[in-house]
């Protein structure tokens, strides 16, 4: 059914890949996002917490930057570890803080000498606006639908997005300090999508916000556009909700091959939530950016 949409969909949807680590540890763990490009021009939707975490992410390392210069004169101190540890105190490091973070917004293009983000104040979106590129490895762009009334319960609808990041070109180097992209590796993360049929519109301060799917949205395809079996765009993929089916089971004894044993089950069902094209198209002509709609 949708063969030919995922195929289209992929011309523009990109992942955002994401490396970071945690205060004394030098294992680099690895996530991934997405996004889509909603014209020629450089620019693309994501979500609103996808692009905080990669602003924040400047100032994560900054403040680690800041933090390394100010232990270095700390080596010949007497009161070494005292002073350690108040620095540590100082800036909120434990060994589950996050010291560092990078991203890389993979085959999107040649070069990038920056880019410029606008936060919707009240949804789950923002525009991210590319600067510096020569070159652009997207090969097309999101088709918006042209009647919003088209989002109705019971349509089957597609997202796509890249929840399981297999990419592998990044390092940790002990001499630097610093985690880092490599040439070697797997730069590359698979596209998964995922289908769902149209359960319930989302309402927010009386207007039409988003659209609910019966199957959850995975994690990784925040920022992943919404389409129909023509690839036409109907949303953008944002959280999923977890509601409680009122099943549960408490030390329910149930057969397991000769014998039986004992379980202990809350079920839930988990509902994809997505924002609505028209939020998008409206944020959109908000700040004067081409788009498409079919």
């Amino acid at each position: 059914m949708f063969v030919k949409a995922i195929e289209e969909i992929n011309r523009f949807t990109r992942p955002i890949h994401t490396i970071m680590r945690t205060y004394g540890s030098s294992k680099v763990f690895a996530g991934a996002s997405t996004l889509f490009f909603v014209n020629e021009e450089g620019i693309a939707v994501t979500c609103r917490h996808v692009a905080e975490h990669i602003l924040q992410s400047e100032k994560i390392n900054q403040q680690y930057l800041l933090f390394t210069q100010a232990r270095f004169r700390l080596i010949k101190d007497e009161n070494h570890e005292a002073n350690l540890k108040e620095l540590e105190l100082t800036n909120k490091y434990t060994p589950e803080t996050i010291i560092q973070a990078k991203h890389f917004f993979a085959d999107c293009f040649d070069k990038i000498s920056g880019y410029e983000c606008f936060i919707h104040p009240s949804v789950d979106l923002a525009i991210i606006k590319f600067k510096g590129f020569t070159q652009r490895f997207y090969q097309n762009y999101a088709r918006f639908i042209s009647d919003d009334q088209l989002a109705k319960p019971g349509r089957m609808l597609c997202r796509s997005g890249f929840p399981f990041p297999e990419f592998s070109n990044y390092t940790y180097n002990y001499q630097k300090d610093d985690i880092e992209w490599t040439r070697e590796g797997n730069p590359r993360t698979p596209s998964f999508p995922i289908e769902g049929i149209i359960t319930r519109l989302i309402a927010q301060h009386g207007q039409i916000s988003g659209i609910e799917l019966s199957s959850p949205g995975l994690r990784g395809q925040s920022g992943g556009p919404l389409f129909d079996p023509t690839g036409i765009v109907f949303g953008m993929q944002s959280s999923t909700r977890h509601l409680h089916l009122g099943f549960d089971l408490e030390n329910h004894e149930i057969p397991n091959g000769p014998k039986s044993k004992r379980v202990t089950n809350t079920p839930f069902l988990h509902v994809g939530q997505c924002v609505h094209a028209s939020i998008i198209k409206k944020f959109l002509r908000e700040h004067s950016i081409k788009f498409y709609e079919a």
